[in-house]
């Protein structure tokens, strides 16, 4: 295991820097469990003329522990549910998947 992989395990590990969640593959069963680090990022946006900031949220996975995350898989995050939007990306070091998710509306 390298040093930065050993890093990565630690800050997954913290209580105060990621949170426990179900995982979906598409959105159905079965349900994964894996820790996962959740930002609340404001995004700037223009549409036309306009600006205006939008809510966003970002979730990290491990890699080892999600080996392939897609658009349309979700997260169950303390009752709610986040579906992946867009393309996951990795990280330079290839141990996170970097997503931008919305909150299920019910």
């Amino acid at each position: 295991m390298s040093a930065f992989s050993a890093a990565i395990n630690a800050i997954f590990r913290d209580p105060n820097m990621a949170v426990d969640a179900e995982y979906r593959s598409g959105g159905a069963d079965p349900a994964t469990s894996v820790r996962v680090m959740r930002t609340v990022p404001d995004v700037m946006s223009e549409f036309n003329t306009g600006r205006y900031v939008a809510e966003s949220v970002a979730l990290d996975v491990r890699i080892s522990e999600v080996e392939t995350l897609e658009k349309g898989d979700t997260f169950t995050i303390g009752g709610e549910v986040f579906a992946v939007i867009g393309a996951p990306r990795r990280d330079s070091e290839g141990l996170i998947w970097k997503s931008e998710a919305r909150k299920n509306e019910v």
